[in-house]
């Protein structure tokens, strides 16, 4: 007898506060971390993006607002052996469909069993933000040992190694490589094996795990985020009504990971004519006052719209 399908859905929620990117959590007791999940009923909901929206609501008492599809993830064996499965039957074979939503507010939910959590908890090599991360240099022996050969191109490329410059945008790639490395603790997890002594000796430098394939789901948004700041003006959706151009700013390099150039990115923010200033002040900024911009979003029907020019501090980004 054939085994049954399940479709799930899985949500990463993504909000900016005080400089953070933050990703909206889940734990059930005693286990890691997860994202925002739940069952899709074939016969009582209409759609996906609903049941995702009533499910998230239901488990945070959160209302979603930017939603949309990002991935539908199904390998066989993603929910097994051990990881905490998605299903309640272990003989079904579990589909996940996974949705990237974008909020400006990182609303306290007021459940015990989620949060808000620094996303930087789960892949701490992704912020550039000071310069090379401690978390990067931590593994890169262990990376290296384990490239030795015909790995090692690859390696260089997606860790920044031996002077390779650093693309923010390949955050799944880069999970996947630690994964297949062994260098991830959901990879022990999933073969049933205690953790090696190595990787519980690197411990906070490879990042939290995740039930399930959840990190992965979230590495997949990552990039997709991370690549759409520069086609599409996504970032606004995190932004507040009202805000200054410093705070656009560190929002965008906290999605980013990197650090911008100031007057580079203010000339690019003019010429792409998305914000508008109000001719007011925020007096709250603790030190010169600065003016207050929207974000024209009337432009996005009015013109075809890209995305934001990211241009870096050379001297944080580039590799030793």
């Amino acid at each position: 007898m054939a085994n049954r399908v399940v479709i799930g859905l899985s949500a990463v929620v993504v909000a900016v506060r005080d400089g953070q990117a933050l990703v909206l959590t889940v734990r059930a007791p005693g286990q890691p971390a997860g994202l925002p999940f739940g069952p899709f009923d074939p016969d009582g909901d209409r759609t996906f993006e609903l049941a995702l929206r009533a499910f998230v609501t239901a488990q945070t008492r959160f209302d979603l607002g930017y939603v949309e599809q990002l991935y539908t993830f199904g390998d066989k064996g993603r929910d097994a052996p051990v990881a905490v499965l998605e299903a309640d039957d272990r003989a079904a074979r579990v589909i996940s469909v996974g949705y990237l939503g974008l909020t400006p507010h990182a609303v306290e939910t007021h459940t015990p069993d989620s949060a808000w959590s620094d996303w930087l908890r789960f892949f701490p090599w992704e912020d550039w933000r000071e310069g090379r991360p401690l978390a990067l240099s931590a593994i890169e022996p262990a990376l290296r040992q384990w490239a030795n050969g015909s790995r090692l191109p690859r390696t260089r490329l997606l860790f920044a190694l031996d002077g390779a410059p650093w693309n923010e945008e390949r955050v799944l790639e880069r999970y996947e490589l630690l994964y297949e490395a062994g260098l991830t603790p959901e990879a022990a997890r999933d073969r049933g094996e205690a953790p090696a002594p190595a990787l519980t000796a690197l411990g906070a430098a490879l990042g939290e795990p995740m039930i399930s394939d959840h990190r992965r789901i979230l590495a997949t948004a990552l990039s997709r985020l991370r690549g759409k700041l520069k086609y599409r003006p996504v970032i606004f959706e995190v932004m507040p009504e009202v805000f200054t151009l410093s705070a656009l700013q560190r929002a965008v390099e906290a999605v980013a990971g990197i650090r911008l150039h100031k007057q580079n990115f203010r000339r690019a923010l003019e010429r792409a004519d998305l914000v508008e200033g109000l001719g007011r002040l925020d007096q709250d900024t603790g030190g010169r006052p600065a003016e207050l911009f929207r974000f024209r979003r009337e432009v996005l029907g009015a013109r075809p719209v890209s995305g934001l020019t990211l241009p870096l501090l050379r001297d944080e980004s580039a590799s030793p």
